[in-house]
């Protein structure tokens, strides 16, 4: 089920990138991001933001995600830090993100931040026939009923 459930993750990310981001470090709630995913990089991805974030000095950080059916959940465990590699800053670099600079790419407060995952876990919400039953008439439910739930490495 591992690959099978990571896949389904990287397949919702990749249609509704948006996350939150915290630093394990820091007492801050999580603040909402944008993932830059690459489909050849399965074990990391990639953040604009400027400087002054309080993301910015990095470190062991935790990204959740939801799915835009809400079906499926996770929660990302990995490190954060300073991308400065111009090839990859170039890469990603478009018209949505340029909003953000008022000087564009050459925006001295431009910072890209590199998220380089270790694991995760990922829960399906996908009750079935038998689950949504036991939801609509009050029923005790398995947990197992609900969906599948796993923890991956990445």
């Amino acid at each position: 089920m591992s690959d099978d459930i990571k896949k389904q993750m990287w397949e919702a990310m990749a249609s509704h990138p948006n996350v939150m981001v915290s630093l394990k470090h820091q007492d801050d709630p999580a603040i909402p991001m944008r993932a830059q995913l690459d489909k050849d990089a399965d074990s990391e991805f990639w953040f604009y933001t400027s400087k002054g974030n309080r993301l910015e000095d990095g470190g062991q950080a935790e990204v959740q995600f939801v799915s835009n059916g809400h079906d499926l959940f996770a929660s990302i465990r990995g490190t954060l830090k300073k991308e400065t590699r111009e090839e990859i800053i170039d890469k990603y670099w478009n018209k949505s993100v340029s909003a953000w600079y008022d000087e564009g790419r050459d925006d001295p407060n431009l910072l890209m931040l590199r998220f380089s995952l270790s694991d995760a876990e990922i829960w399906e919400a996908d009750p079935g026939v038998k689950g949504v039953y036991k939801l609509l008439t009050g029923k005790t439910i398995d947990p197992d009923e609900m969906g599948k739930h796993d923890k991956v490495s990445l």
